[in-house]
């Protein structure tokens, strides 16, 4: 019954997001204002029915209901609770559900949330995000339906891929969802203003918190989605430029310019067409990430496998909004007026900077993304586009903006004096070219690229500092003045300087792990050690053992440091039972500052086994960065100026002065 209810619930949801999508907009064209209010009840309303269809699906997964096929596909009744509760949104229709569910919660947040917003702009808006809701719901109903029932019914389900089944993945996909979908209010936003043909300061304060908490949520998802990949996958590293982790990457890149581009439009009235132009790639770019993991054109173990029904569906989905937003871009952009007046070397320009960096390494990734595609479909042959080019067309535009990254913040709006900015900075830089020129004088092996991301990493984290170290008068001024100066601070200030110098902690981890990784590769047998970076790693031996679903076996791994035992470490060959397939479990000794890595291999049929010894120097600061760069968005987000919106002017003249009268 679950199942019928659930199919009800997207269906009743369907009709809400069409009414959505049609009654606030026609208000918004007549200034009625009943039919704008019209379009907030619809909104809270398709969010209930979706969320109805999401818990009718989780009980089916939950109770082990082999009578739905998507249960039958994605479930086995000998898994873990907390594998069946992710399994909804392990697979393709679950996943898009859940999709669904997020945009429709974000529309509704809209209209919850929305009331410092223009009750025009707000009903166009919320009529857009019903519209979007209304295309994918129908593709769930035409293309993708998870309440499909299955006669006669199983006894049990073939049972999650193994590789999803672990507790990163219960939460990397809803985090990416916050982050891709929650792009969608922004592009909702830019549509709004384009309909309106009005981008004012406003906007951008409107716009700058949903860009931010979907930047904030994005980025904590790929930090999340990196990790799992690092020890899940046991290859040793943490990004390999897959094309899926490209399309999420992409979004954010943009994203981030975004997030800075509207704070000009906010603060100065300036960039505004540029903002909205941002605002639609973002979400197109989520768009294309949703069409690369399920039309069926990549092999990845992060996509799905879909038929080419389903990949041609979100394709129109993609032209449509792509193309429609771009073409009523296109018309309407011309009419937006520019606002206030800035010279190059200024705040203003800084950012700009940023958003050409940020855009143009969006685009490098995007063409080294496609081009293997569009290479195969003319039938040209199979080409790979991998590190090489990546690290030699992205890495190049990082530098130049991580230096405007520490720049910016001193510069004032309107205009600025480089030289005296740089001056005050000049501490900062010097302990930077001391550190790089120290590694260039140290090491030999890959000097310049060791020495250029320290330095630079050491820049952002030092500027980040001393931004802030300026603002409150730190050792210049009393320290309970000081203390009163950073609890005034405005949270969006700490928010900057938070996810500022956590970029310069993830460059470092990225530099360090990368040029300073060791490893191992040997065969071992009992009682073998093997010797890596200080530590001495001995083989204790195998011994099989049987886990839930899968049975395993599982090395053992006594590390010593100085000929002292400090940690044991058990690596896993694991076999998953319902589906016979082998997945590779790597046992990691974490320390704040390095990682040491462990993966069993195979037997060698002579009492030995295939092993692999990594040491990642830094590797735990990528993930720790990714985590204070969530914290400093979710801060920045707490600001009041989110809260309050902008100013609105007078609705009529004020009265006369008593001498005008």
């Amino acid at each position: 019954m679950s199942a019928e209810i659930g199919h009800f619930a997207l269906i009743v949801a369907a009709i809400l997001a069409l009414g959505q999508s049609v009654f606030p907009m026609a208000g918004a064209a007549r200034r009625h204002g009943a039919l704008m209010s019209l379009g907030n009840t619809l909104a809270t309303g398709q969010f209930v029915f979706v969320l109805i269809a999401f818990g009718a699906l989780t009980w089916a997964f939950v109770t082990s209901d082999f009578s739905v096929a998507n249960v039958v596909q994605n479930s086995h009744s000998g898994k873990p609770l907390l594998y069946k509760i992710t399994g909804v949104w392990g697979n393709h229709e679950g996943s898009m559900v859940l999709w669904c569910l997020i945009l429709s919660l974000f529309g509704a947040c809209v209209a919850w949330f929305g009331g410092n917003v223009a009750p025009g702009l707000r009903a166009r808006v919320i009529a857009v995000q019903g519209l979007i809701g209304l295309a994918f719901l129908a593709f769930i109903l035409l293309t993708s339906n998870p309440f499909d029932r299955v006669n006669p019914m199983p006894p049990d389900g073939r049972g999650l891929n193994p590789i999803l089944q672990d507790p990163g993945l219960a939460f990397h996909p809803p985090l990416l969802y916050l982050g891709y979908v929650g792009f969608s209010v922004t592009f909702s936003f830019a549509i709004a203003a384009l309909l309106e043909g009005r981008v004012d300061a406003a906007w951008g304060r409107w716009v700058r918190p949903w860009a931010l908490a979907a930047w904030s949520f994005l980025t904590l998802g790929i930090g999340l989605g990196s990790w799992w990949a690092y020890y899940e996958l046991g290859w040793g590293g943490f990004w390999f430029w897959d094309p899926v982790e490209n399309a999420s990457f992409m979004p954010w890149l943009v994203g981030t310019a975004l997030l800075h581009s509207a704070i000009v439009a906010e603060k100065r009235d300036a960039l505004k067409s540029w903002s909205i132009l941002l605002a639609i790639l973002t979400f197109s770019l989520s768009l294309l990430g949703t069409f690369l993991v399920r039309s069926g054109v990549l092999t990845s173990v992060h996509t799905f496998a879909t038929d080419p029904e389903r990949g041609l569906f979100i394709l129109a989905i993609l032209a449509v909004t792509v193309g429609g937003a771009l073409l009523l871009y296109a018309w309407r952009a011309p009419t937006l007026k520019g606002g206030g007046l800035f010279r190059p070397i200024s705040r203003e320009g800084a950012l700009i900077l940023n958003n050409l960096l940020m855009t143009v390494a969006a685009l490098t990734v995007l063409f080294g993304t496609l081009y293997p595609l569009v290479v195969d479909t003319f039938g040209l042959g199979k080409i790979s586009v991998g590190p090489p080019y990546f690290n030699a067309t992205f890495l190049p535009l990082m530098a130049p903006m991580i230096l405007a990254m520490g720049i910016a913040p001193f510069l004032p709006w309107k205009r600025a004096d480089l030289i005296g900015v740089l001056d005050r900075l000049k501490l900062i830089a010097g302990v930077a070219i001391a550190l790089a020129a120290a590694v260039v004088f140290i090491e030999d092996r890959h000097s310049f690229a060791a020495a250029l991301g320290l330095g630079l990493a050491a820049w952002l984290i030092g500027a980040a500092g001393w931004e802030t170290a300026g603002r409150i008068r730190l050792f210049h001024a009393p320290p309970g003045e000081s203390l009163r100066r950073a609890s005034a601070m405005p949270r969006s200030a700490w928010g900057m300087t938070i996810a500022h110098a956590a970029a310069g902690v993830v460059v470092a981890g990225i530099t360090v792990s990368g040029v300073w990784q060791t490893e191992v590769i040997r065969t071992m047998k009992p009682g073998d050690r093997a010797d890596l970076a200080g530590y001495t790693i001995g083989f204790a031996g195998v011994r099989e053992v049987t886990v839930g679903n899968y049975r395993a076996r599982r090395g053992h791994f006594i590390v010593s440091e100085g000929g002292v035992a400090v940690d044991a470490l058990w690596p896993e060959k694991r076999l998953y039972l319902p589906q016979r397939v082998p997945t590779t479990e790597a046992a990691i000794r974490t320390t704040l500052f390095s990682d040491l890595y462990v993966v069993l291999g195979d037997p060698d049929g002579k009492g030995g086994h295939a092993v692999r010894l990594y040491h990642n120097p830094l590797v735990p600061w990528i993930w720790i960065g990714a985590v204070l760069m969530f914290l400093g968005g979710m801060i920045s987000l707490t600001d009041r100026r989110h809260r309050v919106g902008a100013p609105r002017r007078s609705a009529r003249p004020a009265s006369p002065r008593p001498s005008e009268a």
